[in-house]
């Protein structure tokens, strides 16, 4: 047992109802009750907060005939600011995709009218990803929709005091991960 923190136990009675990973903490408590399990209950609410909330945005984008991955492409793109171009390894880079995987979007997108691939002029050898207005137009429309299901999600559970302390914290452990990674 970690003599700093100690076990933890669980949620405080009648302040929200167990979830599928109190049982998994439970069961570890009753298996080997020398573990410190708090970082599965963070990690294990992440990962299964990402895969509902995944799941959720699929379904928002696809109103739009467009998969999470498309929106992040198409997304990313109007971040960029005008004249929205990118190359494809910006892209890439940006999106932790491989050449491969991004090549398959950008076919797609494509296809679809909401990009265009032309030479790069400052580079002979390169391309140039550039968002249409029709890819303007729906990635406007469909990240709005996207935050209209998040903020419905964190308003259902959060008031905004506890949403900011979230994200803070999130933050700060994000970050440490990442200088863990170095």
């Amino acid at each position: 047992m970690n003599p700093n923190t100690g076990p933890h136990p669980g949620p405080t009675p009648g302040t929200t109802a167990d979830d599928p990973v109190d049982a998994i903490i439970e069961q570890w408590a009753a298996a080997r009750p020398d573990l410190d399990t708090r970082a599965m209950e963070v990690f294990g609410r992440i990962y299964r907060l990402a895969r509902t909330m995944g799941d959720r945005m699929e379904t928002a984008y696809a109103r739009f005939g467009i998969s999470r991955g498309e929106f992040d492409v198409l997304a990313t793109l109007r971040r960029a600011g005008e004249p929205y171009a990118l190359s494809p390894r910006q892209l890439s880079a940006t999106l932790m995709l491989t050449t491969g995987g991004m090549t398959g979007r950008l076919d797609k997108l494509e296809r679809a009218g909401l990009l265009r691939r032309s030479p790069d002029p400052h580079d002979r050898r390169g391309l140039r990803v550039t968002l249409t207005d029709k890819g303007f137009r729906l990635i406007d429309e469909a990240v709005g929709a996207g935050l209209d299901v998040q903020t419905e999600a964190l308003h259902a559970s959060l008031t905004d005091e506890q949403a900011g302390l979230l994200a803070g914290l999130l933050r700060e452990l994000l970050a440490g991960t990442a200088r863990a990674d170095r």
